[in-house]
């Protein structure tokens, strides 16, 4: 399926106020009314703005949606990875904790969550939208982790053939059943969890099982 273009319209957006406005107003009626029960007149009304104007920034309201998730996944590429991708981390295991615990914070977020339900509901009626937004999201994290690790791994840090895989094992190892509970919102175990425990725990048990031969 090709690429929307989260400015894809007629002209390129000529202000980015409203833009902005636009996209917060679409992640908020999305996550309130689902895809299907937001309007784009709505979406106009929410933004203060007129329904042109929201035609003019984006073509249709799929777009919208992809741009709406494309614009929040950029700000959390940026929480996520405050290290370079490029440059490998002076203390790896600091490294690999930074981006455990914000990783941890965002997928277990109320509005992720939300977000991810609302995905999940409309899966099968609406599939063309789960493959937006697994692009804009779990993809392009686990991408941006690839190249990471891939850094490490030519710093001889670590030792990874296939560092694809490597950057899944690590955000599998993250969410555990934990965020599947929160997810389904299963409340059986009263216990309180140690999420700081937890993200330790994965991130020494990474490292352990990529830890070079030599060391």
């Amino acid at each position: 399926m090709p690429k929307i273009s989260p400015t894809t319209g007629p002209g390129r957006p000529k202000n980015l106020a409203k833009r902005a406005a636009i996209l917060d107003a679409a992640q908020s009626l999305f996550l309130k009314h689902g895809y299907e029960g937001s309007s784009m007149d709505a979406i106009a009304q929410e933004a203060a703005v007129s329904k042109l104007t929201v035609y003019n920034h984006f073509t249709d309201k799929e777009t919208l949606f992809c741009a709406a998730i494309e614009a929040k996944c950029e700000t959390q590429l940026a929480q996520l990875f405050v290290h370079s991708t490029d440059t490998p981390p002076s203390n790896l295991r600091e490294c690999l904790l930074g981006i455990g615990h914000s990783f941890q914070a965002l997928v277990d977020s109320p509005e992720s969550l939300a977000m991810h339900r609302l995905i999940i509901s409309h899966a099968l009626s609406n599939p063309a939208l789960s493959h937006l937004f697994y692009e804009a999201t779990a993809l392009r994290i686990i991408n941006k982790m690839e190249q990471l690790l891939s850094t490490i791994n030519k710093a001889k840090q670590l030792e990874i053939a296939d560092t694809k895989q490597a950057a899944e094992h690590f955000f599998t190892l993250l969410k555990g059943t934990r965020n599947l509970q929160l997810l389904v919102g299963y409340q059986g175990d009263q216990r309180p969890i140690n999420v700081e425990q937890q993200i330790e725990n994965a991130v020494d048990l990474f490292i352990k099982a990529y830890r070079p031969s030599s060391s």
